[in-house]
This record gives C-alpha cells, sequence and structure tokens, in this order.
C-alpha cells in the first residue's frame, strides 16, 4: 500500500473535489415507497433506525441508482445494518449477495462476525432466504459470479482494506463481479484535505481524493459524488479517530456530550461506473 501512496499522491494533487458540483444520477427505477415501507419494518431496531439521521439511507440507495430487480453486492455487511434494508428491497424481485468474512479465517473476531450475521439471515427467511454469503480476502476475491452484478455498494469499509494492504485489490474484486456499465456505491470517513494520507489509515478517515485515485486505477470511472452523508462539525483530530464519534464512543464516558453533539463522522458518497 505504501507504494501505491507514493504513486498516487501527485494524481491526488491534481484532483478538483471542491470544483463544480457533479450533476446527480437519475433515480429512475428506484422504489422509494418500498424503501420507506422497508425502514419502518419490524425487522429493524430501534437503535437501528435512529442512525437513519446520520447514515440517509433511503437518499444514499437511490444516489446509488440502486432498484429492487437488481444484482446487488453488499461488501463486508458487518451485523447486517444495510443488509435488514438490501434484503427485503431485493426479495421476490432481484438478488443481493453479501461479501463477508470468509468462513476460513483464523481470526476469532471475523468468526463471530460472520456468526453473528448469519444467524440473522436464518432468523428471517422470509426476508433473508434469498441472500447468498460469499467472502473479501486477498485470497477470497470472488464476490459474485463475474460480470453479474448490476451495483456493488461498501459503507465505510474502505480504510478496513487500507489498514490489511489489499486495498487496490478489493476494488479490483468488485470490478469483476460487475457487468460493463454496472455502478459501484462507495461511502466512507472522510479525512482531512490539509494533511497527508496515512497508506493504513489508521484513525479510520480516508481523503477523499485518495480514495477517488484509487478506485480508479482499478478500472473505475467516477460518474457522481454526494453530500449526503456529510457532517461538518467533525473535526477529524481525535486520538482514538473516528472511533471516538458515535455509535462506537471509544473514550466511554470522556466528553460524551461533545461528541454527541457532533454525531456520526463526515462521510463522501461517491459513484463509480464499470466502463
Amino acid at each position: 500500500m505504501k507504494n501505491l501512496a507514493r504513486f498516487l499522491f501527485p494524481v491526488l494533487m491534481a484532483c478538483a473535489i471542491a470544483g463544480a458540483a457533479t450533476p446527480q444520477p437519475a433515480t429512475t427505477g428506484v422504489d422509494l415507497a418500498r424503501l420507506d415501507a422497508i425502514l419502518a419494518g419490524d425487522q429493524r431496531s430501534d437503535a437501528n433506525k435512529a442512525r437513519d439521521v446520520y447514515r440517509h439511507p433511503k437518499e444514499t440507495l437511490a444516489f446509488f441508482g440502486a432498484r429492487p430487480d437488481m444484482t446487488i453486492v453488499e461488501i463486508f455487511p458487518g451485523d447486517g445494518w444495510y443488509t435488514e434494508i438490501l434484503g427485503p428491497y431485493v426479495h421476490g424481485k432481484g438478488k443481493l449477495y453479501a461479501a463477508h468474512y470468509p468462513g476460513d479465517s483464523d481470526s476469532q473476531y471475523a468468526q463471530a462476525g460472520l456468526k453473528r450475521f448469519r444467524d440473522k439471515l436464518a432468523a428471517r427467511p422470509d426476508l433473508y432466504g434469498e441472500i447468498t454469503v460469499t467472502a473479501l480476502a486477498p485470497n477470497h476475491l470472488e464476490l459474485a459470479p463475474p460480470g453479474s452484478a448490476d451495483l456493488v455498494v461498501t459503507f465505510r469499509n474502505l480504510h478496513n482494506w487500507m489498514g490489511n494492504g489489499y486495498a487496490l485489490e478489493a476494488f479490483q474484486a468488485m470490478f469483476k463481479a460487475l457487468k460493463p456499465g454496472g455502478t459501484l456505491g462507495v461511502e466512507e470517513h472522510r479525512g482531512r484535505a490539509d494533511q497527508p494520507q496515512d497508506p493504513k489509515a489508521q484513525s479510520g478517515y480516508v481523503r477523499e481524493d485518495f480514495a477517488i485515485a484509487l478506485i480508479e486505477s482499478a478500472g473505475f470511472k467516477r460518474v457522481a459524488r454526494s453530500e449526503i452523508n456529510a457532517n461538518p462539525k467533525d473535526t477529524k483530530d481525535y486520538q482514538n479517530g473516528v472511533w471516538t464519534l458515535p455509535p462506537v464512543y471509544r473514550d466511554g464516558d470522556k466528553n460524551r456530550e461533545k461528541y454527541a453533539a457532533i454525531g456520526e463522522s463526515d462521510r463522501f458518497t461517491l459513484k463509480f461506473i464499470k466502463p
């Protein structure tokens, strides 16, 4: 990753992210009423619903152009916050792949996370029975059948791949899974543009220009960006990184009211296509 960063920085300085606004993509085929019903559904806990004010799932999925009849790949779904939305959204009409931790991982953390996710799916086969669980890791790069996906989405995961040294390979795998003309939607904690990018992204923050250059180096073309998930209150200078903010509150009760007032992190939201 260090070599990649050294290559990308001259490119990054030439990026004019703060320039003219990019036209917003059309939302033809996005079923907003279906999303509204799902967001209010009983499959979502009150705690998960409370995060909608920061994560803007309806607006984000509309920006990405998600349709119920699509084949969608969700990358690193974690405990399934977005799966609770995407699974019901494509149920009976499209297809959802969830690329989680590999089942043969040596990490107890990964194994526990994968089990929680599989248990969630098993508890509601009426909503999630058609989801196919795949994996993403350096030795697990087939997220879905090659050229099968209409849309790949990833939410706040890029820093993890940077930290583990396979960010470029991860996006190359997404490129392979997509159909020509397919869409990649990326949301990530946005790093400060006045500081160099840590190649390992140990704070959890990633510069937007760095992300764009990295993703385009995997073959993608950026077509739109959005400030849907922006938060100008986020100063991005915390000793414990982005996890200082809600919902993690890594500092415990220390300055908790201050961080609660800031809210969740400032995030960039980008849309790419596979040419």
